[in-house]
């Protein structure tokens, strides 16, 4: 025996013998066995897991959802689903609004337009007893302690469990799909030919992707049995493989404004793209844009990511804040609070209204935007002030928007722009700091998506920042883009091969007191054995590259032989590197439970060889009992309880 293995034996009988006292915030028992990264060579025989029939996707956006699929058999036929009823002027609706509406006694009712429809033809007496709620997605992202019990706001104040409403809505979303293939296919389908594909912005940390999943589950929509029926996608990922597969003619290249350039119609923008071609992904959705870097490893195709996902809370919601701020201006906070909770169905009218203005907004515009007030608006204004919202806009020093006679507010170009201001300054600034990065030179293409790419501010401004350095391709279907993505990620889940590690991950562990190195406050001395606590065992640090399938791995022991369950705390950081878990920066993220009941063994010192898998878009555990080549079941759990 080496003198290195002796002194890792003395560590484990010492650490594990006598915990460490209450100092540490460590986990004091486990030390690592051998800390040890392995890159499985044969990355394309990740195994596939049972064939399924038909993937279908869900883009669950923050603003307008909606579902596609394909056959296995006809990959190349993506079916987006039927026509909503309902709709609004001048918005196509081949995706309908994320809002939901639950009945007095918190059943179900009804979704998408349906929902907003009823909600708005009840009684104002009626209504605030209803539980109306939209852009509910983006709690996930703004929540820092996100847990299984976190709650939403509906329209009229009442607290609802988050995870019910998202469960709601996926089953929402898996009846209406499963009925469609039923009509397609001319017999009852079953849900287990299905492989789910849910998608979910780039950005958003394990908690939230975890929290859909949970969502899932509790749906029905997959069970926690057979948890690889249900893939979660990134959302720019996916409309990454979109676009490089799109032919020429299905996209607006900005630079020239035309739809071809120069080549056939039925090229691929694929073809015009070779082997390490880099391209950069911007997907402004309602609540957030998301940023990724790709490059192309042909021949197959197989893309390889050049940044970690970045972005922000930077969707076309701001512009809503921003309209928001400025009624609250003319008519006051006082007001617009009372009006929302008193009003509920009238306030969601008037966005309505201010949503259709919205898109018609245009860097060229000279003719004002006209906004319909609801009668109630008018009316409850003049009841709660004593005179008429015309007053109020006079008295008001904000000039650029006027009363009109036919009962509207009419905005000048100027004012509807300067709502827009704030949040495509925001996506500039950060697409200017993302193309100053030395990972992201050269780059080929600038794909914009999602249904705020369709603003022609916004398209304006992303031209004017780049200058020409890139070409700026937007899809036609902008707003279907990340959906057709994802069934094709759902029908091959291994065409992205190489990710970047958002953080870095690791865990606290006990090792060997060394003198000049460690900090003397970390300093624990057990029997006679000088330890050093709360060292930072990385994992994986941020930025780094994973290939699909890579693994890596640890062993543990548990501190007593009767031992059932190990839990073992998972940190992380922002930061490349981090030494110990007590850093500023370091947050304790999750948990990883090893269950090692039932898988007794005579050894004299059981070691759990866990492998920990980073390169997909959730991240996995796996774990063996080594004496006896038994599975440990091992979960990772990121969600606060």
């Amino acid at each position: 025996m080496t003198e290195k293995e002796t002194a890792t034996e003395k560590i484990l009988t010492d650490a594990m013998a006598n915990p460490s006292p209450a100092k540490s915030m460590g986990d004091p028992g486990i030390t690592p066995l051998s800390p040890s990264h392995t890159q499985q060579t044969d990355t394309d025989q990740v195994p596939s897991g049972p064939s399924f029939v038909v993937v279908v996707a869900i883009d669950f956006g923050t603003t307008s959802s909606g579902y596609a699929y394909a056959f296995a058999k006809e990959p190349e036929c993506i079916h987006t689903m039927r026509r909503w009823e309902g709709g609004d002027p001048g918005v196509s609706n081949q995706k309908t609004p994320t809002t939901i509406l639950l009945t007095p006694d918190r059943k179900f009712h009804s979704f998408g337009y349906a929902a907003r429809d009823f909600y708005h033809d009840l009684d104002p007496s009626e209504s605030k007893h209803w539980l109306y709620l939209e852009k509910f997605k983006m709690k996930l992202h703004t929540t820092a302690n996100l847990s299984i019990d976190t709650d939403l706001h509906a329209a009229n104040g009442k607290r609802v469990k988050a995870l019910d409403i998202f469960a709601y809505a996926l089953a929402f979303f898996k009846e209406q799909a499963l009925k469609e293939l039923s009509d397609q296919t001319g017999g009852e389908f079953d849900n287990n030919d299905v492989r789910w594909v849910i998608t979910v912005p780039a950005i958003w940390k394990m908690p939230a992707k975890q929290f859909m999943r949970e969502a899932a589950y509790k749906s029905g929509l997959v069970s926690r049995e057979s948890p690889e029926q249900l893939i979660i996608a990134l959302e720019p990922e996916a409309a990454s493989i979109y676009c490089r597969k799109l032919r020429l003619h299905q996209m607006v290249d900005l630079g020239t404004l035309t739809t071809q350039n120069g080549c056939s119609p039925t090229d691929n923008v694929g073809s015009g793209m070779t082997q390490g071609d880099r391209y950069v992904v911007v997907d402004c959705g309602g609540g957030t844009v998301d940023l990724t870097v790709h490059q192309i490893r042909l021949p197959e195709g197989h893309l390889k990511e050049l940044y970690k996902a970045s972005g922000g809370p930077y969707g076309s919601l701001g512009i809503d804040y921003e309209f928001e701020k400025l009624l609250c201006k003319i008519f006051g906070q006082d007001f617009i609070d009372q009006f929302k909770i008193k009003r509920p169905a009238a306030w969601v009218d008037l966005m309505i209204a201010f949503e259709s203005r919205k898109r018609a907004a245009a860097p060229d515009r000279t003719n004002p935007l006209n906004i319909n007030l609801p009668f109630s608006f008018i009316d409850y204004y003049k009841k709660f002030r004593g005179h008429s919202v015309e007053h109020a806009l006079r008295k008001s020093n904000v000039d650029f928007v006027k009363w009109s006679s036919q009962g509207m507010l009419r905005m000048s170009p100027e004012a509807m722009n300067s709502l827009f201001k704030p949040t495509i300054d925001h996506i500039i600034q950060h697409l200017t700091e993302l193309f100053e990065k030395p990972e992201v030179s050269d780059i080929k293409f600038l794909f914009l998506v999602g249904g705020f790419a369709e603003s022609p501010l916004l398209q304006q401004a992303v031209q004017d920042m780049l200058q020409g350095r890139s070409r700026i391709i937007i899809p036609h279907d902008v707003g279907l883009t990340i959906l057709k993505g994802a069934v094709l990620f759902g029908l091959d889940p291994s065409i992205i091969k190489v990710r970047r590690s958002p953080l870095t991950y690791g865990v606290g562990v006990l090792n060997r007191f060394v003198e000049g190195k460690h900090p003397p406050e970390k300093l624990l001395v057990k029997d006679g054995t000088r330890w050093c606590t709360d060292v930072f065992d990385t994992f994986i640090a941020a930025d780094q590259s994973v290939a699909l399938g890579e693994m890596v791995k640890r062993s543990y022991t548990p501190a007593k032989p009767a031992q059932q369950v190990i839990v073992i705390h998972v940190y992380c950081s922002e930061k490349e590197k981090a030494g110990f878990i007590s850093e500023p920066g370091v947050r304790k993220c999750g948990t990883l439970r090893l269950d090692v009941s039932g898988t007794e063994s005579t050894a004299p010192r059981r070691e759990i060889q866990t492998h920990m898998q980073f390169g997909d878009t959730e991240i996995r555990a796996m774990a063996v009992d080594v004496s006896t080549g038994r599975t440990v079941k091992a979960s990772i759990d990121f969600l606060s309880h």
